[in-house]
């Protein structure tokens, strides 16, 4: 596999603001014309981005538009047939019950995985809030969620812990970058305050751990295309784009056995 890999999934043409992936080999996804996908993705809708994304592996790095997409992730990681942790940075756990039976959500999607993967053996919830946290109820196999809160980054016990930590299996890592402070990324969410530095600081202490299969990462700002602050916020997320692609190709990326 190429570590190269790259795939774009546009839904909004945010991307076509944006010069990170210049003169670099993507695979583009066009994804405009799928309705029923903004925050609440229909099964109609569902079944149709399955088969786009049909003649692909997870491995590789994947850019999955705003946060509104994130319950891609959930796509992408069903495609893997073997042991695998997931690890999450995120300023909100995504892991609301559903509101609606069979119908996949930015707020639940974290959630499904947990409760019906039987190959995802452990989630890593990074940089979420507290109180957020707090507030989910009733989760089944709770025993495989661990979660390393925006509060705790401020220390160093449980940085600690995650370089300790014993992951037996290869992993698939998600990104939000509403984990960011707006200084390094600006999005359609309310945001945390973790810098791009700490976000490397922990990607590599991550990738010593255990082999990476494969990485998305959301959080565009669709909305800022339209705002007067334009030209900063595309500026600011081009930028935090260029970093964390830069950061993950460094990573070699494991293609799962079939």
């Amino acid at each position: 596999m190429k570590r190269e890999q790259i795939y774009i999934m546009n839904f909004t043409h945010v991307y076509e603001q944006e010069s990170f992936m210049e003169k670099r080999e993507i695979q583009w996804l066009d994804c405009t014309k799928i309705l029923e996908t903004n925050c609440y993705c229909s099964i109609k809708a569902e079944k149709r981005l399955k088969k786009m994304i049909a003649p692909y592996k997870p491995q590789g790095i994947h850019f999955i538009d705003s946060g509104n997409y994130h319950y891609i992730t959930k796509l992408w990681v069903d495609k893997i047939k073997s042991p695998y942790s997931l690890i999450i940075f995120d300023h909100h756990p995504d892991m609301q019950p559903t509101l609606y039976n069979g119908v996949l959500s930015c707020g639940c999607w974290a959630r499904d995985v947990l409760e019906n993967d039987p190959f995802c053996k452990k989630i890593y919830l990074i940089g979420v809030a507290d109180e957020l946290m707090q507030k989910i109820e009733g989760i089944r196999n709770r025993n495989k969620l661990i979660y390393i809160s925006e509060r705790d980054l401020k220390g160093e016990e449980k940085k600690k812990m995650l370089a300790n930590a014993i992951i037996r299996t290869p992993i698939y890592i998600s990104i939000d970058k509403d984990v960011l402070s707006p200084k390094f990324a600006v999005t359609n969410w309310d945001q945390g305050s973790l810098s791009l530095k700490k976000i490397k600081e922990l990607f590599q202490i991550i990738a010593t751990k255990q082999e990476i299969i494969g990485i998305d990462i959301c959080g565009e700002c669709p909305s800022c295309i339209s705002r007067s602050k334009e030209v900063d916020a595309e500026y600011t997320n081009d930028l935090c784009n260029t970093y964390l692609l830069e950061t993950f190709l460094e990573a070699p990326l494991k293609t799962p056995p079939p």
